[in-house]
């Protein structure tokens, strides 16, 4: 699609830090297009092997495209992204890293699995004798710069964001992150053909593509967390995409504890029903997921409410 701005994927940086200049400023409205490397900063490629898993320096990975600088953006606004496109590259990695994962105890050999799949296509991806994977494009990691002083990892959620791995970061979808220093100072990367809920490996269908977002902004919004709206999975009836909320932190019940209320004081703000009142329905009508529980120390939790029930 025609964008605004485009920004080359060398344009990228590891970690959060408030210090780093700007590659680009935009004004709330525009859409950029941006190019990303793969969650390992190049160091893994179609013909990796297993020796290059190993000799994979954990300081190269996880690198994030930007940080662009939205005019008009101040602490306590939300950014609002809506994904508008995603161009894949055609391949990617899956891998079993030692040490790393949900199970990392169980399987503490390295794996590597290579993928090819049609970039332009709707055929799913194969794996092994016979099973076939959806290709569904989304952004893993994309945040803002926190307020302390940097710099800090980019392997955990924060608040702002950042690896936050919810599979739902897809075209058509709207997210809302918390703004925390003057123009948000947005970047993104760490981009997959797929993954399930949870990530429980520690990584997805790793795969370098191009992103194309448009940038606006909610003045004096107050997110304690990110918070997202999905689209209709497809016209007519049937699935009519939800509005979701999330906890991030190192406690996954308090996280889930934090998806929850936050969807209690958003129903109830929308709605007007007593917060008891949204508390029931949200038992009758949600879904709690766990997004990502591998990327230590916080985990990140989505309250998923269906967009069918209000409409």
């Amino acid at each position: 699609m025609r964008c605004n701005h485009t920004i080359h994927s060398g344009r990228h940086h590891l970690g959060w830090d408030r210090s780093i200049a700007p590659v680009l400023t935009v004004r709330p409205g525009e859409t950029v297009a941006l190019g990303t490397v793969d969650a390992s900063g190049g160091q893994l490629g179609p013909g990796a092997g297993l020796a290059d898993l190993a000799a994979m320096d954990p300081g190269r990975v996880n690198p994030v495209t930007g940080p662009i600088f939205v005019e008009g953006a101040e602490p306590g606004d939300a950014l609002t992204l809506r994904f508008r496109e995603f161009t894949p590259s055609g391949w990617g990695w899956t891998a079993n890293i030692p040490g790393f994962g949900l199970l990392a105890e169980q399987f503490p050999e390295p794996a590597l699995h290579l993928w090819s799949y049609d970039a332009g296509g709707t055929a799913p991806m194969l794996y092994g004798p016979g099973a076939r994977v959806p290709l569904r494009p989304f952004v893993g990691t994309v945040g803002l710069a926190p307020a302390a002083a940097g710099p800090h990892s980019v392997i955990p959620p924060r608040r702002v964001g950042g690896n936050l791995d919810i599979r739902d970061m897809t075209a058509g979808t709207l997210l809302h992150l918390p703004v925390e220093v003057p123009g948000a100072l947005l970047s993104l990367g760490d981009t997959h053909a797929a993954q399930g809920d949870g990530e429980v490996c520690g990584t997805a269908v790793e795969s370098p593509m191009e992103v194309a977002v448009e940038i606006g902004l909610a003045k004096g919004a107050g997110l304690a967390f990110p918070r997202f709206e999905t689209p209709p999975s497809s016209p007519g009836p049937g699935d009519a995409g939800a509005f979701a909320t999330t906890g991030v932190g190192p406690d996954l019940m308090q996280a889930a504890r934090d998806a929850v209320s936050a969807m209690i004081d958003w129903l109830a703000g929308r709605t007007g029903m007593a917060p008891v009142e949204a508390y029931m329905l949200c038992s009758v009508c949600g879904d709690l997921r766990i997004s990502e529980i591998v990327d230590a120390p916080n985990w990140v939790v989505s309250f998923y409410f269906p967009r069918a029930v209000l409409d």
